[in-house]
């Protein structure tokens, strides 16, 4: 009897694990043309394969199926992506998101990491935004070190946004010798990303000096992540954060010590592949249009999020350009799963 009770005790908490995650529908399989080149999936660095960074969590989890689905949707060789997928260590562990996406995309090609929270959770000071402070936002930072040494260059996508072109060509472009390439704003005003500490201190601001300092959204980047290695990046924007823990130089999250770093060294990317701001912004989240010109990723950065506007029946006319892409299963409660970006 203690046995069958066990037993059923055991096959209990493993209905309630697999539950703790929303349900979706499965996405059809995407194959290759005849043009495609062939690939060995277990060799990461054939130069035919087209390598994808996104984070995983509770809150984005719903934005990122849709943009995996997306990618997959527009793509000349689906076959042929690599996804790399960054999860909290601690989220992972409980909620089998490994399992979402095998159920959800059974033929993709991914790998799963977990970051350590605590790698940040010291660097980061309060934001205008709660979501904009939690620990995996920063995940970015740390993609060169989590990702395996065979993967040169990876395109980072933030998990509100669809791509509704073939992503071969973000993939294609010359970098030169820069290390990140993204659209880049150069009308920005730059005061606005920055506190009055940040320029009253000539030291500080002179880390500008000479630049032309233009803005670019860190939602969409394609990098070289062994010049990356090499240049050591990864402590540059952690001497950033530092300096924001001792001065307050900033109000945005990730963004500014991306700013301070790159700004004027970016390669700069066709304004198509990053139509942001879709959210609204960082407070209010109202409905914004598409900016002019050709659109090849739509990205709801910014407070409003298409998923939680939908279903509180309250969209904006662009969220309906998400929507198709939505694998979400109605017979889950949305609200149980997926929060409000605040």
């Amino acid at each position: 009897m203690p046995l069958l009770f066990l037993l059923l005790l055991f096959l209990t908490a493993t209905a309630i694990s697999a539950g703790d995650l929303p349900g979706f529908r499965e996405a059809p399989a995407f194959r290759n043309g005849k043009e495609c080149p062939r690939i060995v999936r277990s060799s990461l660095d054939n130069p035919s394969m087209i390598h994808i960074a996104m984070t995983l969590d509770e809150t984005y989890l719903r934005g990122s199926v849709a943009g995996v689905f997306s990618v997959l949707q527009h793509a000349s060789c689906p076959e042929n992506i690599v996804f790399h997928f960054i999860a909290s260590r601690l989220y992972s562990h409980n909620n089998n998101l490994r399992h979402v996406i095998t159920s959800t995309f059974p033929y993709l090609s991914f790998h799963l990491y977990l970051f350590d929270s605590n790698l940040v959770k010291g660097k980061i000071s309060y934001s205008i935004r709660r979501a904009l402070d939690q620990p995996l936002n920063y995940a970015r930072i740390y993609l060169a070190d989590l990702v395996p040494s065979a993967v040169r260059r990876i395109i980072y996508f933030d998990s509100d946004l669809i791509v509704v072109d073939d992503v071969a060509k973000l993939w294609n472009i010359n970098l030169g010798k820069h290390v990140v390439g993204a659209p880049e704003y150069c009308h920005a005003n730059f005061s606005h990303y920055f506190t009055q500490e940040f320029w009253s201190r000539p030291v500080l601001a002179a880390s500008l000096k000479g630049r032309k300092a233009c803005y670019f959204n860190t939602g969409v980047m394609v990098i070289d992540i062994w010049k990356w290695r090499e240049g050591k990046f990864t402590q540059r924007l952690e001497y950033w954060m530092r300096i924001q823990k001792r001065y307050r130089i900033y109000e945005l999250g990730s963004l500014p010590p991306f700013l301070l770093v790159f700004a004027g060294d970016v390669e700069g990317v066709e304004h198509r592949w990053n139509q942001h701001g879709l959210g609204g912004d960082n407070l209010e989240g109202l409905c914004r249009n598409l900016h002019p010109g050709p659109v090849s990723l739509l990205h709801w950065s910014g407070k409003g999020k298409p998923w939680l506007r939908l279903d509180n029946n309250r969209p904006c006319p662009l969220d309906t350009l998400w929507s198709p892409y939505d694998l979400f299963l109605r017979h889950h409660s949305s609200n149980s799963y997926f929060f409000s970006d605040t």
